[in-house]
């Protein structure tokens, strides 16, 4: 049993996360703006606080405080929102476990799988490969270096590279279901997604075993935006349109943003199948029918 705090705990994931890890009798604390629950406390980035008991006798910090990349468009500010949620949060973390002299038994953080950058090849991108040059690379570059810094400490760290969270309860399968599915663009793009408890159980592991480093986290069996489509349209009973969103029109509505949407690479799932993990739903026919 551990002592866990969980950033982003009122979150998709880090309630589905934080129930999972209860159910496995660790104790589970969250970091909120607005506390309102026993186990939940609060922090402030722009006054640098967070309440000191959060912080007592504590084992892990699992790091999945960040902004939505894709709730708004990218203005300048909004691009320093996105960063600073990640970054700025995980430095205070950072500064209050060295102020404290916390001996945690390890820092577990969020990533993006677009992490290698937003672009479309038939290159299979494992941890070894360069990060991209792009906006959402530099966001997960300065993400990990923040989460990083904990090896200074001599404090494990693990980072899990995640793509498109699948859930019941929201998040970006919900804006899939439309009336008539269609693919994005040309439909082309790869789209790495992974089910929501898959991911948690990543987590976990991390938790209960001996992991550190930086993992692709996406499920083994690669879709693009058009084989993706298809498989929602049949598991959700809708029609399948296979003429995509034209782009034009995606980058005039969503801006910058509209890159996530239209662009796309495959990711390896090897390293983390390596020590051990394997995915409940490999497939995306059984996670959509799950979901």
């Amino acid at each position: 049993m551990a002592n866990i705090l969980i950033t982003g705990g009122t979150g998709l994931v880090g309630k589905r996360l934080a129930t999972l890890l209860s159910e496995r009798q660790h104790q589970v604390r969250v970091l909120t703006r607005n506390p309102k629950e026993a186990n939940e406390f609060k922090w402030n980035l722009n006054t640098h606080y967070i309440d000191e008991k959060a912080l007592e006798n504590l084992d892990f910090i699992i790091h999945l405080a960040g902004a939505g990349i894709a709730d708004k468009r990218w203005s300048k500010n909004r691009k320093k929102v996105i960063i600073d949620s990640r970054v700025a949060s995980a430095k205070l973390l950072f500064n209050k476990v060295t102020e404290l002299g916390i001996s945690l038994q390890g820092f577990i953080s969020a990533s993006g799988s677009n992490y290698y950058g937003a672009l479309t090849s038939e290159k299979i991108f494992n941890e070894k490969d360069a990060v991209g040059k792009d906006f959402l690379g530099l966001v997960c570059k300065k993400w990990e270096d923040a989460a990083n810094q904990f090896l200074q400490l001599n404090i494990r760290v693990a980072i899990l590279r995640t793509g498109i969270v699948l859930s019941k309860k929201g998040g970006a399968l919900e804006k899939m279901k439309t009336p008539v599915v269609s693919p994005l663009g040309n439909g082309n793009q790869y789209i790495s997604w992974v089910h929501i408890d898959d991911l948690c159980f990543a987590y976990i592991k991390c938790v209960e075993e001996n992991i550190s480093g930086a993992y692709n986290l996406v499920s083994p069996e690669h879709h693009t935006s058009k084989s993706f489509s298809k498989l929602l349209a049949n598991s959700i009973k809708r029609p399948y349109l296979p003429i995509g969103v034209p782009s034009f029109l995606l980058q005039l509505i969503f801006g910058e943003l509209a890159i996530i949407l239209l662009e796309g690479s495959r990711l390896s799932s090897h390293k983390i199948q390596n020590t051990g993990f394997s995915f409940k739903y490999e497939s995306l026919k059984n996670a959509l029918n799950n979901l």
